[in-house]
């Protein structure tokens, strides 16, 4: 039995270890004829790779991807396409004083538990390097998706980092790619660099953040009852993702607070067909998607890595203290922008093809 693979007709499976010889994705269910080259790929994993600046991991990873298989004279095949990403910046020693001790707030301990071995090396498998593979297939997804539908876009940016939340009065696209932080507020970018910098040098702390991903262009139709429905997959995928503790569509959580009135999206005829007064349902209604932005955000943990004394035991069940060593994200909510971003463009292409087989173009007409 394994739960390594994810989609349904768009497969990924992800392998490799944190500090292996290398990981990577195996994709199948990718449409023949897609333009995919190694450039294409690797523009995205520029956008998660560590050690880019002061606020992330200081672990150098090159991530270049290499295309293994599936993928002939820069179009796709149809077959199995291997995605493979050496790493070349491991450093095992800074784990030896963990053989024997599980480190609070990571999977240390459910892994014993549940297999009776573990990789202590980084984490092994429940590291958030297996992440990169994730990216290498949103890479494949996003080519996929811009043959079959033109025009579709995928953003991701964060909008909380601890209790600061973003002004969305403020809110600035062009600013995202400004900072380090992903943050389309270009004010709060500054009052986070103040804050994880006094949070990672003085504190010796780490913190949580809220990531938004946006998918715009989406067509209307994609999704099915009851058990197929596009949030469904969307909430799973981003639940998948290392650190995640929450995830919500449109408006989420905020929705208990609303009454049926200020809830409802109302429709009406524009010059250009249907038009929505509001997203609240984040561009999906009973499971399928409206044609409007789809909306979804992810709550990221604090890094459970942090150079503050803890209260631990070992595998011998003797009590223990525990620092962790190491390179780590002091808020690893950071690089997950672009996994996110990722895991959109894996549902989204996987629905698509899912919806094209079901019922190929839609069937239901307005006016």
């Amino acid at each position: 039995m394994s739960y390594n693979t994810f989609g349904h007709l768009f497969r990924v499976t992800t392998w490799g270890e944190s500090h292996g010889p290398a990981l990577g994705a195996t994709v199948d269910g990718c449409p023949p004829n897609v333009e995919i080259t190694p450039e294409m790929i690797q523009h995205w994993m520029e956008a998660r790779k560590p050690g880019q600046n002061k606020n992330t991991t200081q672990r150098r990873e090159p991530d270049l991807v290499k295309i293994m298989s599936g993928v002939f004279e820069g179009k796709s095949t149809g077959t199995p396409i291997q995605l493979m990403i050496e790493n070349t910046d491991q450093r095992s020693k800074d784990y030896g004083d963990i053989v024997e001790k599980f480190r609070p707030g990571h999977a240390d301990y459910t892994y014993w538990t549940k297999y009776g071995i573990r990789d202590y090396r980084g984490g092994g498998r429940s590291s958030a390097r297996e992440t990169a593979s994730r990216v290498a297939a949103g890479g494949v997804a996003r080519a996929a998706i811009n043959t079959l539908a033109q025009g579709v876009s995928i953003r991701g940016y964060m909008v909380q980092m601890g209790d600061k939340k973003i002004d969305r009065s403020r809110f600035d696209w062009d600013q995202i790619a400004q900072n380090d932080f992903w943050c389309p507020d270009a004010q709060m970018a500054a009052e986070w660099e103040d804050y994880l910098t006094w949070l990672r040098t003085k504190d010796h702390n780490s913190v949580g953040a809220v990531i938004e991903v946006v998918a715009s262009g989406v067509p209307a139709g994609l999704g099915a009852p009851v058990y197929g429905k596009l949030d469904t997959d969307l909430a799973a995928a981003m639940m998948s993702i290392n650190a995640v503790k929450g995830v919500e569509i449109g408006d989420g959580m905020a929705a208990a607070a609303l009454t049926g009135r200020d809830n409802a999206d109302e429709m009406s005829m524009g010059p250009n067909g249907l038009e929505f007064s509001s997203n609240h349902a984040g561009g999906i209604l009973g499971g399928i998607s409206t044609g409007q932005d789809l909306v979804v955000r992810f709550a990221v943990k604090p890094t459970s890595s942090i150079l503050s004394t803890r209260q631990t035991i070992t595998k011998a069940g003797e009590p223990a203290e525990i620092i962790t060593k190491g390179r780590h994200d002091p808020c690893v909510g950071i690089r997950a922008v672009p996994v996110g971003e990722a895991m959109m463009a894996c549902v989204v292409l996987d629905h698509m093809l899912m919806h094209r087989g079901q019922v190929g173009e839609n069937q239901g007409s307005i006016g």
